[in-house]
């Protein structure tokens, strides 16, 4: 395996070493990044990797397809995840303790665990004209389950949160940033050479003091418990497993590619009410 590559062929994610201190990973699993059971073990040992490099500094997350950072996490394999799926909140656990900054480049679709990953994250930009940004679960009659209320809690306060989830609505990196989401909206030409020069920046500076203030900040901003995660979590399954949501899904599985893919690039519009 090359030094500056964390891949192994057909991985549905990738990284990269980008410069000294610098990796970026990619997700890349067609046609719209769902995050199933093959993404989790992809980016859970990418990231175990990652922490085990003293020199890494900072580690960029974008997507390879333009259309979707990650659309949503795939319901229809739930139950490969595990009781509680303990794989994912330990590792965005990881992510929040390891010793590198973390940066969400987004354009495309990030909604339900999309989101939730990147809340997960230190720092978010996003473009501009192309990011979408959503908690979905409300129009399948469901909850966000994977930290996705706790933490958007802490970053636009109660009442954004309240809104942005109980909507279900898309939203703009405009308003996300507005509404503190993300810490900018880019413009979309703008967006990578924005994202390659913070992080190139990053990399420059000294690892300890850059663990430093992480490590500070976690302490004064702790991550949500690991109780109200795990009941949270609870709720969600039980939601799931009502047979109208159940029903839904195998409806909605049984879609042609066609009315699956319109679901899933207006999704915002096509779970609300219709006129």
């Amino acid at each position: 395996m090359p030094e500056n590559t964390l891949n192994n062929a057909n991985a549905p994610v990738r990284a990269e070493l980008r410069s000294p201190g610098y990796w970026r990973v990619t997700f890349n699993h067609p046609p719209i990044n769902l995050y199933d059971p093959e993404v989790e073990a992809s980016l859970a040992g990418i990231v175990e990797r990652l922490e085990a490099d003293p020199d890494v500094k900072v580690v960029v997350f974008d997507s390879a397809l333009p259309d979707f950072f990650m659309a949503h996490l795939n319901l229809w394999r739930i139950s490969e995840f595990g009781d509680g799926m303990p794989s994912w909140f330990d590792l965005v656990s990881r992510l929040r303790q390891a010793r590198f900054i973390t940066v969400g480049s987004i354009r495309g679709r990030a909604r339900g665990i999309g989101n939730e990953f990147l809340t997960a994250l230190d720092v978010r930009f996003a473009s501009r004209e192309k990011a979408v940004l959503s908690q979905l679960e409300i129009g399948f009659s469901i909850i966000p389950g994977c930290g996705g209320i706790q933490r958007l809690g802490q970053l636009t306060g109660r009442a954004r949160a309240l809104e942005i989830i109980a909507s279900g609505e898309d939203y703009d990196a405009d308003t996300a940033e507005r509404y503190g989401w993300i810490n900018r909206a880019v413009p979309d030409a703008g967006l990578d050479a924005f994202v390659e020069r913070f992080a190139q920046r990053i990399a420059f500076f000294d690892a300890e003091a850059l663990h430093a203030i992480k490590e500070i900040l976690n302490q004064e901003v702790p991550p949500p418990s690991p109780a109200s995660l795990a009941d949270t979590n609870s709720r969600f399954s039980q939601l799931l497993a009502r047979d109208s949501v159940q029903e839904r899904l195998q409806q909605l599985g049984e879609a042609s590619p066609e009315a699956t893919l319109d679901l899933e690039l207006n999704m915002g519009e096509r779970l609300g009410p219709r006129p």
